[in-house]
């Protein structure tokens, strides 16, 4: 599996800069985020459990709109 740069913040700075990746595995779609590590207890309540082998992670807005660029740029052949 390899790993593709979709786009990164622009109000990031070195080094703390949240990023949006996709994948070309092929037994699905995925993608890889790059971003704060979430510790704020309440949010960590809010969402429950987490399994040990995972972890979540906060992005900005602003990273998710690669997302959309990635299919606006190949049509909707998906």
């Amino acid at each position: 599996m390899h790993a593709y740069f979709l786009g990164k913040d622009p109000e990031s700075q070195e080094g703390q800069s949240p990023t949006l990746f996709a994948t070309d595995r092929a037994d699905r779609v995925t993608y890889i985020a790059q971003g704060w590590k979430v510790t704020d207890p309440q949010v960590l309540a809010d969402v429950g459990p987490v399994p040990e082998h995972e972890t979540l992670i906060e992005i900005p807005e602003d990273v998710l709109k690669y997302y959309a660029r990635r299919y606006l740029q190949e049509g909707e052949d998906r």
